[in-house]
C-alpha cells in the first residue's frame, strides 16, 4: 500500500544512498522546495550516513545559503572548502563529519523548472571536474523524474481512496436514511463522529454499516 509520507521518504533515501554510490562521494544530501506559509522554502529531506538528529527540520528560505542558491539561481555550485564558504549553513554537520568539497546541483523536471538541490560532499579537497558535475547533475534530474513520478502516484492513489471512500459513505447514508432515523446530513455527521470515537476510517464505518444491511436483507 502507498503511503504518502513514508513511501516517498524511503524514495528520497534509495536516492542519495544510489547516489553516493554512482558518484563515489563521502556522502549526499537532498533538498525539495515547498510551499512555506508565505513563501516558498527549501527542506532537508534525506541524507545517509549521518544522524538523524541532522535531518529534523532543517529548513532554509529561496534566497539562503548553498541550497537557496542552487534552486533560485538552477545552476551547479562547486565549493572546495565548505567550512571557509560564507554561504554554506551547515558548518556544524560538515565539521562533525569531516566534509570538505561539495557540489550542488539544481534537480529538474525537463523545462518546468527546479524542484530541489542535490548535494555530494567528499572528506577531502576535491575540484569536481566537468565530468563528475555532469554526472551527478545527470542523476540529479534523473532522482528528479522518480520523485516526480512518485508524487503522481501518490496521488493518484489517494484520489482512488478518496473516491472509494465517498461512495461507501454515501451508501451508508443512503442505509440510515432509508431506516428513516436520520436525514442525509445526520447520517453523514453520525458516520463522522462514529469515526472519530472508533478511530477508524469513515470507510470502515461506512462498510460495517453496509454489511449490516446485506446480513439483514
Amino acid at each position: 500500500m502507498l503511503t504518502s509520507d513514508h513511501y516517498l521518504d524511503d524514495i528520497l533515501k534509495l536516492i542519495v544512498m544510489v547516489t553516493a554510490r554512482v558518484t563515489g562521494v563521502e556522502i549526499c544530501s537532498l533538498w525539495l522546495i515547498e510551499e512555506g506559509k508565505k513563501e516558498k522554502i527549501i527542506r532537508l529531506k534525506a541524507t545517509q550516513a549521518i544522524d538523524q538528529a541532522y535531518v529534523h527540520d532543517r529548513v532554509l528560505r529561496m534566497d539562503e545559503g548553498v541550497v537557496g542558491y542552487v534552486a533560485s539561481t538552477q545552476r551547479p555550485l562547486l565549493i572546495r572548502d565548505v567550512l571557509q564558504e560564507p554561504m554554506f549553513k551547515e558548518k556544524e554537520m560538515a565539521a562533525a563529519l569531516g566534509l570538505v568539497s561539495m557540489v550542488g546541483v539544481p534537480m529538474k523536471i525537463g523545462t518546468d523548472g527546479v524542484i530541489g538541490v542535490l548535494n555530494c560532499f567528499t572528506d577531502r579537497k576535491h575540484l569536481f571536474p566537468e565530468s563528475e558535475t555532469n554526472l551527478v547533475t545527470m542523476v540529479a534530474n534523473q532522482a528528479a523524474l522518480a520523485i516526480h513520478n512518485t508524487r503522481l502516484a501518490i496521488e493518484a492513489s489517494v484520489i482512488r481512496e478518496e473516491l472509494e471512500t465517498r461512495k461507501l459513505v454515501d451508501r451508508a447514508k443512503e442505509i440510515i436514511h432509508s431506516r428513516g432515523k436520520m436525514t442525509n446530513d445526520e447520517a453523514y455527521r453520525w458516520i463522522q463522529k462514529k469515526s472519530m470515537d472508533s478511530r477508524r476510517p469513515m470507510a470502515e464505518i461506512a462498510e460495517a454499516v453496509i454489511l449490516s444491511e446485506e446480513l439483514m436483507a
